[in-house]
């Protein structure tokens, strides 16, 4: 069996540093807030080529934050509209409803998965106050007409960058291009931690010290609590591993950045749509490689069959979840079409060139 994704085998390949620098914090004897959470900030922030970096929890506490501290800075206020892609994973709706703000869902482009900035205009009111843009399956969504549109509407944008780090845009990494960002390092990313961990990256330092504080159940100083805050506080642990990673996210990047034109040089097959890929290879770090196709659970079972595990990413748009019963009734054509059709085939750092074209070669089987 070929696995989606081989979590143990992409760790080995680090074992020695990483072993080496969880000894060294378990050692130290200080496990929370201490010099590992510091460095792992600091190398991400020099990294992203953000003035801060904020170590939390995990990706959904990233976003929630974000919004959470805009609110405590007076810039947000409950029921303010932020328009939000329709096409993407619950976490980034999760975000807004939790803070009481409101998700204005936007279509995207069938092409890339990502926001149809396009439409974006349209949507806006006098209550819109932001825009999240999701970098979904690593796939840069930005554009200079979207950089006008918060500039004419003076609308903050946060960035998901759940999926894509590493990725870029002229030159600017994700997670520095709108005013702040939302990182999640649970295991099976790019850049994937032992355990759930997270981080903020944004320009504003007050900002950044907000969000910092509100993470810390709302203390600035210890036992005195300036907001009604969290606890996502990223550990020690998972810092220590992050920091090792982080050294070689890029080649990792590259790696996967390969695989996928291979998938793309050598799928023949017409019953599958293959992901279009950017002109600027680095617009894309392909935490996932998706494919489209119009009878999805006969791919998926046809490849199980055949020693490939596939994945879903997604099977229900979040306007369709039973947790948002009051949007079940609204229509996102593109959205709902996308989610019927996608599945993911296996891509990572660490697939051999043989297992990627016994894929391809499967899949050019495929009636």
């Amino acid at each position: 069996m070929i696995k989606f994704l081989d979590l143990q085998k992409i760790n080995l390949q680090y074992q020695a540093e990483i072993e080496a620098r969880l000894l060294e914090t378990f050692r130290s004897g200080w496990y929370l807030q201490g010099n590992e959470v510091k460095n792992f900030e600091a190398n991400l922030a020099t990294y992203i080529g953000s003035p801060n970096a904020i170590g939390v929890a995990n990706g959904l506490d990233a976003l929630r934050l974000i919004f959470k501290a805009y609110i405590e800075l007076g810039q947000l206020k409950f029921g303010d509209e932020v328009i939000v892609p329709a096409n993407t994973y619950i976490a980034s709706v999760l975000a807004i409803t939790d803070n009481r703000l409101k998700p204005v869902f936007a279509e995207p482009n069938i092409d890339n998965f990502n926001l149809d900035i396009s439409a974006i205009e349209a949507l806006i009111t006098p209550k819109t106050k932001a825009i999240m843009v999701v970098h979904l399956y690593g796939q840069i969504s930005w554009s200079e007409e979207l950089e006008a549109l918060a500039k004419k509407h003076d609308l903050k944008i946060i960035e998901d960058n759940a999926q894509a780090i590493g990725a870029e845009w002229n030159g600017t990494k994700s997670g520095n291009l709108g005013d702040a960002a939302g990182f999640s390092f649970y295991p099976g990313k790019n850049l994937g931690a032992l355990g759930d961990a997270g981080a903020v990256t944004c320009k504003d330092d007050l900002l950044a010290k907000t969000i910092r504080a509100i993470a810390n159940y709302g203390s600035e100083e210890k036992y005195v609590n300036k907001y009604q805050g969290l606890n996502s506080r990223l550990d020690e642990i998972q810092a220590s591993v992050l920091d090792v990673k982080l050294k070689y996210i890029d080649a990792d990047n590259e790696k996967r950045r390969k695989i996928a034109e291979q998938y793309v040089d050598g799928i023949k097959s017409n019953k599958v749509i293959l992901p279009i890929l950017p002109a600027n290879p680095k617009e894309h770090v392909y935490h996932l490689f998706v494919i489209r196709t119009k009878k999805r659970d006969k791919l998926q079972k046809y490849l199980t069959e055949n020693g490939i595990q596939t994945l879903i990413h997604y099977p229900i748009p979040p306007h369709k979840q039973k947790a948002y019963k009051y949007y079940n009734n609204l229509s996102f054509p593109v959205t709902e079409k996308i989610h019927e059709e996608v599945l993911s085939l296996p891509i990572s750092s660490i697939i051999s060139d043989a297992e990627v074209n016994q894929i391809i070669h499967i899949l050019n089987q495929y009636q």
